[in-house]
């Protein structure tokens, strides 16, 4: 018997061995500890060469509405599935095996598109596949529902994340903007109040700073410890910058990185939700469009009092 159509998988959640359960508990470890979080994610599967044909839908439509594609309720029983395909044992002639197979995929993009709104309980990975986890609020105010919102791993979701945060929210690496005056040394003459977040285009120069001139500074953070922030400049003789931080300071965030949620901001979706087999938590939803406030409480944490240490940043 010769292959009539061999599985073409365009998504999988989770690790084959682990129970959907156990990996919501994993995210939800982010708020207590450090420790590395499971792989939560979709992922688009390479080419089949056994497949008759492709999909060739691109992940977002003419209209802008995003293409999903297949979910596999299990992982296992496909993975199971495809073992037995390279083996020659399933040529789609057993309906002890093609049926739950069948059952087993579910088309996203046939799930009726909702609202959610909620409060941040954990992220991980990026714009491309990464997850959120977050506490529903429902709509006729009974108790919160635990869901995972997952974006599309082609990085086609769209994101945006806004509002005013602590100085806690800055992290090695980050690129900032900010109005400074810095003598020789690079030492700011005044503590800086307020830091934007800035995404610079890859056209984007860096530009040296001039030492007694009131300017508006671009860098990327080194750490920060007790008050103080080391940030880089790339360009000019003043590379590297001391600045103390006024006791009020805040962050101002305007992006479309994932990265910069943080647990307790406010979080708004539009998606798919799926509640049935091999959903994340209380149902998960495939986002299409996902906008996050950052928390006005945050916007005092870590800049009075205790101020947050390097390695509380992940400094190294």
């Amino acid at each position: 018997m010769r292959p009539s159509k061999a599985p073409r998988q365009n998504w999988l959640v989770g690790d084959p061995s682990t129970g959907s359960r156990a990996i919501f508990v994993g995210l939800m470890l982010v708020v207590a500890g450090n420790g590395d979080l499971p792989a939560v994610r979709g992922q688009v599967v390479p080419y089949n060469p056994y497949a008759d044909s492709q999909d060739p839908t691109p992940p977002v439509l003419p209209d802008g509405t995003l293409h999903w594609g297949t979910f596999f309720k299990s992982a296992a029983i496909q993975k199971a599935y495809e073992r037995l395909w390279n083996l020659g044992a399933c040529r789609n002639t057993n309906k002890a095996i093609t049926i739950p197979v069948e059952n087993n995929k579910l088309s996203i993009d046939s799930l009726p598109e909702d609202e959610f709104r909620g409060v941040v309980q954990a992220v991980t990975g990026t714009n491309a596949g990464g997850a959120v986890a977050f506490l529903q609020t429902p709509k006729d105010g009974s108790g919160g529902v635990e869901r995972v919102a997952l974006l599309h791993p082609a990085g086609v979701s769209r994101v945006d994340v806004s509002g005013t945060a602590g100085v806690s929210l800055l992290a090695p690496g980050m690129v900032v903007r900010f109005q400074a005056n810095v003598d020789t040394k690079g030492r700011s003459t005044a503590p800086i109040r307020v830091l934007h977040v800035a995404t610079p285009s890859a056209e984007a120069k860096p530009t040296a700073v001039t030492p007694g001139l009131d300017e508006m500074v671009i860098g990327k953070v080194v750490h920060m410890k007790r008050g103080i922030l080391s940030v880089r400049v790339d360009a000019g003789k003043i590379r590297r910058l001391t600045l103390p931080l006024a006791e009020d300071a805040v962050v101002e965030v305007a992006t479309s990185q994932i990265g910069l949620i943080r647990p307790g901001d406010a979080i708004e979706i539009k998606g798919r939700l799926w509640t049935g087999e091999g959903a994340l938590g209380d149902g998960t939803v495939f986002a299409d469009q996902l906008t996050v406030t950052k928390k006005a409480a945050s916007a005092a944490g870590g800049s009075s009092g205790a101020h947050a240490d390097a390695a509380d940043l992940g400094a190294r």
